[in-house]
């Protein structure tokens, strides 16, 4: 089943209907040509699921008719973050679409001294934008209740002043020795997780670009409380490491539980 973002005001559940319009519209009307009918499921930011019967089609928008509402229970009870080394070509777009899909949060890119490849004001927000437009898209297909934010590029210095406030921080650095403080974040991440509080408690996870972080940035990651980590015996490239961390959340938080 096709899934769908709309804001809050599109969805009125007294009168029982969606209404679907701008991008979406042409998607759904001339690219997967649906019809009256058909069901598709849509989602804003309340983070419910409403389940929808396409009713019919006007000039400009798609009028549903809302048949049930259920809770979404999807997104992670962990707001990770990863803070993304920018790498070359097109493996930042790999990384937004698959991390989205393992249920990331947040992706912020980071420019690092090791990375190849220097943004400027305009090619970076050009870059965002169709980073954001891959993020929504891996949302829709992984039916997300929330479409993930690609923030602008920020410096290693201002990526770890924003990330020191995180409740659990990590940086994973082939030097790192051991796995006795991976293992102490994942099963701290679990314990927290399985508090009730109303308040998800924040993950913000630093990957290099290929050719790995500098000494001085690992430095400065420790001194702002960012944990070095190993993440196995073997050196993972920097389009693969995030998603390591990120299946290791899912599989620690959701399909280990996250009760005691």
């Amino acid at each position: 089943m096709y899934h769908f973002f709309v804001e809050a005001n599109q969805i009125d559940t007294d009168a029982h209907k969606v209404l679907i319009s701008g991008s979406d519209y042409n998607h759904i009307r001339n690219v997967l040509r649906m019809h009256p009918g058909e069901e598709i499921s849509v989602s804003c930011a309340d983070k419910n699921e409403y389940r929808c019967e396409i009713a019919e089609f006007t000039d400009d928008a798609v009028l549903c008719n809302l048949l049930f509402v259920k809770e979404a229970d999807v997104e992670s009870p962990v707001y990770s973050v990863l803070y993304q080394g920018i790498p070359k070509g097109d493996k930042m777009e790999t990384i937004v679409q698959k991390c989205v899909e393992l249920g990331v949060s947040e992706i912020v890119p980071v420019s690092c001294s090791r990375c190849v490849v220097k943004l400027d004001e305009k090619k970076a927000a050009a870059k965002v934008a169709r980073w954001q437009g891959i993020a929504e898209a891996a949302a829709k297909q992984s039916k997300r209740a929330v479409i993930p934010k690609v923030g602008m590029p920020l410096s290693m210095k201002a990526a770890v002043s924003q990330a020191k406030d995180a409740d659990f921080k990590m940086i994973p650095y082939e030097l790192a020795e051991g796995a006795e403080q991976t293992r102490e974040i994942f099963e701290s991440l679990r314990t927290a997780a399985a508090q009730t509080s109303d308040a998800r408690r924040t993950l913000a996870i630093f990957i290099g670009p290929e050719g790995g972080f500098s000494e001085e940035e690992v430095k400065l990651a420790n001194e702002n409380g960012i944990v070095p980590v190993t993440l196995g015996k073997r050196i993972l490239r920097t389009e693969t490491a995030g998603m390591v961390v990120l299946a290791w959340v899912n599989y620690v938080l959701e399909m280990n539980g996250t009760k005691e």
